[in-house]
């Protein structure tokens, strides 16, 4: 393990200065404690960075994160700049550096922690214990896909065109990624597309089947439409442990997946790209949440998404798992204490603010019975 990481801090639009502020606390407090020295800069994505450079995301600010071990990104995005040309919403910053830095792979973890178990939107019994990762193709597939836009046909006729299709290779890298997370834990990886309908499906199960067979045959490997999957993740979503499907699918079932936890607010997620020469992959962590520019500034953002990003860092660009499981139990800890922000369910005397939940994360990771194992 290095001594030394350089991160590189995007706070962006609405709450993402607020909630980015109690990561870099989080993560200092980490550094103090493992002495590791994260290198911390911060520069501008989205509105923020329209504002000050007249670009989501300038060509220097790019080249930052090209040059850092990790990019923590807080969000983008508000009212405030809906009315700019397409080319120049803040969403075309954060889709920039994603295809840039060819972040292929978009980890969405759905825990339910036990003290949120009542806050969800299922049964107690179905989400107790729920522990799932979805892994969904970033770069590629119908968002991306050529030919791409609107046609006027005459007389009044137009046609929306959107092209979905993937190459074996760029099916390959996401699987194995899949098979690689899913022999950490469960040994299970579920292969949802629409085969049945789909030539691109076909290809996406021909492939995975490839690695499958020739790559990880020790991992256990089913296959599942997408349309069942959504239905067996409100039905009995405990069955799975990874589930690796493509940019649109992973996009609509990652936010399904979301709401089984209880809240928006509570969910990470790590965008990964390949190993460099030097044994580090491009990486980029954010919450899944948006910017929630109606609450901004009022500092009662809720920063655990944000501070769970970072765990994530921890765990996959930098192989800190103890430090990783430490914060992950610190949040466990403080919720079931009965602390929550005001996007949760609890004792309105317990809420608290943006700052507080940082600081009563914060606390057990640095001071109290929660430290880390000696290593050997």
């Amino acid at each position: 393990m290095s001594n030394s990481y350089k991160l590189l801090v995007l706070p962006g639009d609405g709450i993402g200065p607020e909630v980015m502020k109690e990561v870099i606390k989080v993560a200092k407090s980490i550094g103090e404690l493992s002495k590791v020295k994260f290198e911390i800069e911060e520069d501008d994505i989205g509105g923020s960075a329209y504002d000050r450079y007249g670009t989501p995301l300038s060509d220097e600010t790019l080249e930052k994160a090209k040059n850092s071990h990790a990019v923590l990104l807080g969000a983008v995005g508000g009212e405030k700049w809906d009315n700019l040309d397409f080319s120049l919403k803040p969403e075309q910053g954060l889709l920039r550096i994603r295809k840039e830095l060819d972040l292929f792979a978009n980890l969405r973890p759905a825990l339910c922690f036990e003290s949120m178990v009542d806050a969800s939107s299922l049964k107690p019994d179905l989400v107790s214990g729920l522990d799932i990762l979805i892994v969904r193709e970033l770069t590629g597939g119908i968002y991306f896909g050529e030919p791409r836009g609107i046609e006027d046909k005459g007389n009044g006729n137009r046609v929306g065109i959107n092209t979905q299709s993937y190459s074996t290779e760029e099916v390959r890298r996401v699987a194995r990624i899949a098979f690689e997370l899913a022999s950490k834990r469960g040994n299970r990886v579920t292969s949802c597309e629409k085969s049945n309908v789909m030539e691109s499906g076909i290809l996406w199960r021909e492939e995975v089947s490839h690695v499958h067979e020739n790559e990880y045959s020790n991992v256990e490997l089913s296959h599942m439409y997408a349309d069942n999957c959504a239905m067996q993740l409100v039905r009995n979503p405990k069955q799975f442990d990874v589930i690796v499907t493509d940019n649109l699918f992973g996009d609509i079932l990652s936010d399904e997946a979301a709401m089984l936890t209880g809240s928006l607010g509570m969910l990470p997620s790590a965008s990964l790209g390949a190993v460099d020469s030097n044994n580090f992959r491009k990486s980029l962590y954010e919450p899944v949440h948006g910017s929630a520019p109606d609450i901004a500034g009022k500092g009662i953002a809720n920063p655990i998404a944000s501070i769970l990003s970072f765990a994530m860092c921890l765990k996959y660009s930098f192989n800190m798992d103890k430090e990783s499981d430490l914060i992950n139990k610190a949040v466990n800890n403080v919720l079931a204490s009965g602390f929550k922000t005001a996007d949760l369910i609890g004792d309105d005397n317990k809420n608290l603010s943006t700052v507080e939940m940082g600081d009563q994360i914060l606390n057990p990771v640095s001071y109290t019975h929660l430290t880390l194992p000696t290593k050997a």
